[in-house]
C-alpha cells in the first residue's frame, strides 16, 4: 500500500513538472500538459438528468460543425427522440442526411435519404479518404468519445471520485480541448508542421484538428450564449448523452435497487432478531 501511495504521489510531481517545464518553454514529459478543468453538469451525480435543451443545442453543433468531419455510426437517428423531438421532426432530420444503401435488383449500391432507423453516417467513404483530408489523421467517430476519453485523476483524487461517483472526465476532456486552442505555445516549443498546440490534448503536445468553431459560428434559437465556451459545453454533453443515452434510467434503477438492499437488511436483521431472540447462547 505504501508502494501504491509513493507512486501515485509521484505520477502527480511528473505531472506538475511537465506543467512547470512546459511554462519554460522545454519539451513536456508528461500528457496533458495541463488537466482539463472540472465542470458543473446536470447529469453529474447519483441523481443527474439531462438537460434536454443543452442536448438540442449540442445536436446542432455535432451537425453543423462536428460531423463535417466526425461520424456517429452507432448511434440511430430515432434516439433523437429522447432528446424532446417529435417523431416527425425525426425523419425530417434523417432525411437530411444521405445514406447508401443496396443493393437493388441490379446489384448496385444507391444512396437514398435517411430514415430514422439509419445510424449518423461518415462523411468520408473510407478512412483511407478521411486520413487525406485530415493531415494524415483519421477523425475519430463520435459515438463514444465522451466515455473513451478522459483524463484519469491521480490520488487523492479518485478516492472522492468513488463517493461523489464522477464520471464525467470524458466531458471535462472534451470541453477543456475545445477551448485549449486559444492558448500559445511556449517560447522554445517546437510544434509539428500541419498540426496545432493544445495543453490539454491527451496525447501529446499538438493535434492534426484545427480550431474547429468559434464565436458565432452556430446559430442558437433559444437564446443562449453564442460563445466558444457555450459551443464545448453543449456538444460535450451531447456527445456525453451519445455515448450513454440511459444514463438517467441506470441511475434510477440504482437507485431503487439501493434502497431495495436497505430495507431488505432490515429485514434480514429484524428476523435474525426475532428467529434467535429466546435461544439461549
Amino acid at each position: 500500500m505504501k508502494k501504491l501511495l509513493i507512486g501515485l504521489a509521484f505520477a502527480g510531481l511528473t505531472a506538475a513538472g511537465a506543467a512547470n517545464a512546459a511554462e519554460e518553454g522545454a519539451e513536456p514529459t508528461h500528457f496533458p500538459i495541463l488537466h482539463p478543468v472540472e465542470q458543473s453538469w446536470s447529469f453529474a451525480g447519483p441523481f443527474g438528468t439531462y438537460d434536454k435543451a443543452q442536448l438540442q443545442r449540442g445536436l446542432k453543433v455535432y451537425k453543423d460543425v462536428c460531423s463535417l468531419c466526425h461520424s456517429m455510426k452507432q448511434v440511430a437517428f430515432r434516439s433523437l427522440a429522447d432528446l424532446g423531438y417529435s417523431e416527425a421532426q425525426v425523419k425530417a432530420f434523417a432525411a437530411e442526411y444521405t445514406v447508401q444503401d443496396g443493393p437493388n435488383a441490379d446489384g448496385d449500391m444507391f444512396e437514398r435519404p435517411g430514415i430514422p432507423s439509419d445510424h449518423f453516417p461518415s462523411p468520408f467513404a473510407n478512412d483511407a479518404a478521411a486520413a487525406n483530408s485530415n493531415n494524415g489523421a483519421v477523425p475519430p467517430d463520435f459515438s463514444l468519445i465522451a466515455k473513451a476519453r478522459g483524463v484519469t485523476r491521480g490520488f487523492p483524487t479518485f478516492v472522492f471520485d468513488i463517493f461523489t461517483q464522477y464520471a464525467e472526465a470524458g466531458p471535462d476532456y472534451i470541453h477543456s480541448l475545445l477551448l485549449g486552442y486559444d492558448q500559445t505555445p511556449p517560447a522554445g516549443m517546437e510544434i509539428a508542421e500541419g498540426t496545432h498546440y493544445n495543453p490539454y490534448f491527451i496525447s501529446g503536445k499538438s493535434l492534426a484538428m484545427a480550431k474547429p468553431i468559434n464565436d458565432g459560428d452556430v446559430t442558437y434559437d433559444d437564446g443562449a450564449p453564442q460563445t466558444v465556451d457555450q459551443y464545448a459545453r453543449d456538444v460535450s454533453a451531447f456527445l456525453m448523452w451519445a455515448a450513454e443515452p440511459h444514463l438517467e434510467d441506470r441511475k434510477k434503477t440504482g437507485f431503487r435497487v439501493m434502497i431495495f438492499l436497505v430495507a431488505f437488511g432490515a429485514l434480514v436483521y429484524l428476523t435474525k432478531r426475532k428467529i434467535w431472540s429466546s435461544v439461549g447462547h
